[in-house]
């Protein structure tokens, strides 16, 4: 098996073996390789120590010395650099308390995650994979180097790293991997959220986020999403649904373009109908309020997972309009796009498509076209750039005081009478009409 190795690489490697050193391209990048991707990045891993490496190349960074790693800079790129080392004992089920660099390639393998990611190649030496690595890559498995259980006891994040991989690539997890994930997943919690966030987001972006049900069936998300096993149990009686409402969450992730903040909206839309569920008189399942429930709940989780301020307010807002209905017409639309926020829009109506898709046929026609006449309002408001908001009005807070309006409440009063009028007619959208029609005894 021949790898086509960037030229920096190639020189990094041959650099290192004619000062008579061992090198080879190692990782997620031989893996995708093998896959007939193109990797993000090359990493690099070497019988040399260090401040061996160091002395081979004119410009370097000590990116994380004391565990052996070392960025060398070539052409304005960096290219980590590894010696190859044994991880100490794991205090806190995530970083080893110590390394211990080796002279032994197979030491180094042996270390890793999963044997997709145990793999060497160099030119010299051509691919080294002593842990089947290639074969499980034809077979379309996720197993651990190794023992599962002992791989997850040094570091519990290699367990949503297994999900996620499975996701990304369309592989299925192997059963002894799967059995060490349900008995140590408890071992999640002492996993820092961020850490937790990205292999989540990375999972929910992927080509198969429904594969997020195997981090529910192992007992992952009752760690660090309780609310979501939750949703897992929690059947939908109603003639609209054909699924439980953490199937049907999973299938509109699923309908969702591999968006970031789209995805999530999609996870969290309905978060909140478990603790919402009534049983009407017509011996359905009812989920009053849910939208407003699965909103709170979106921010509850999202800040509890360490997300940034912009993605907690838009997720939130997403769950808690994705279940309004706009009457068709652009004036409803455009009282829409004032009450819940011009920049909801662009994906209000890919989240509404997506709840529909992942619902039962009844009606799904008629639901999707009102989505796409409210859309079709939508890009027609946005493209005469018509006023929907205080910041487009054509009278301001100063043209009313300088009309003789005293300052304070009134002019708020004032200005929200004009908007009004505006959003019930664009054409309102002029001074002196609007002048004429609020301020009829104006000096």
């Amino acid at each position: 098996m021949k790898i086509n190795l960037p030229e920096d690489v190639r020189t990094i490697i041959n650099t290192m073996e004619k000062a008579g050193f061992e090198a080879y391209a190692v990782g997620g990048c031989v893996r995708d390789c093998l896959l007939g991707k193109e990797p993000n990045d090359w990493d690099i891993t070497t019988s040399a120590k260090p401040e061996q490496v160091k002395s081979l190349f004119r410009r370097t960074i000590d990116t994380g010395i004391k565990h052996g790693t070392v960025t060398v800079m070539l052409n304005r790129v960096g290219y980590e650099v590894t010696t190859y080392r044994i991880d100490g004992e794991y205090e806190d089920g995530r970083h080893p308390k110590e390394v211990i660099f080796t002279g032994s390639l197979r030491e180094d393998l042996r270390r890793r995650d999963f044997t997709i990611n145990a793999m060497a190649y160099s030119e010299k030496e051509g691919l080294v994979d002593l842990f089947g690595g290639q074969q499980d890559l034809e077979n379309k498995i996720i197993r651990c180097v190794g023992d599962a259980k002992e791989r997850f006891t040094e570091d519990a994040l290699r367990m949503l790293r297994a999900v996620r991989f499975s996701a990304q690539l369309g592989f299925t997890v192997d059963e002894d991997t799967i059995s060490a994930m349900k008995e140590l997943a408890p071992n999640l919690s002492k996993v820092s959220a961020e850490r937790i966030q990205t292999e989540l987001v990375k999972t929910l972006v992927s080509d198969n986020p429904g594969n997020l049900k195997i981090a529910y069936e192992c007992g992952l998300t009752k760690v660090f999403l309780p609310e979501f096993d939750l949703c897992m149990e929690c059947g939908q009686n109603n003639p609209n649904h054909i699924y439980s409402v953490g199937d049907h969450i999973l299938k509109s992730v699923e309908y969702a373009e591999p968006e970031r903040i789209l995805r999530l909206a999609m996870l969290f839309h309905d978060l909140g109908k478990p603790r919402c569920r009534t049983q009407g008189e017509d011996g359905y399942d009812h989920f009053y309020n849910h939208a407003a429930v699965s909103s709170e709940l979106a921010e509850e989780v999202l800040r509890r997972l360490k997300f940034d301020n912009h993605t907690i307010d838009l997720v939130s807002r997403l769950a808690k309009s994705h279940d309004n209905r706009i009457e068709p017409g652009k004036k409803y639309m455009r009282r829409a796009m004032n009450r819940l926020g011009e920049d909801l829009f662009p994906l209000y109506f890919k989240v509404q498509r997506a709840d529909v898709l992942a619902q039962s046929d009844l009606n799904r026609d008629g639901k999707l076209e009102w989505i796409a006449k409210n859309e079709q309002d939508y890009k027609e408001i946005i493209e005469a750039g018509e006023c929907i908001g205080l910041k487009d009005l054509a009278v301001t807070g100063k043209d009313l005081i300088e009309a003789g309006v005293k300052p304070g409440k009134e002019v708020g009063i004032i200005l929200n009478q004009m908007l009004n009028l505006v959003l019930e007619d664009p054409e309102n959208n002029e001074k002196s009409r609007l002048f004429e029609l609020c301020l009829p005894k104006r000096p």
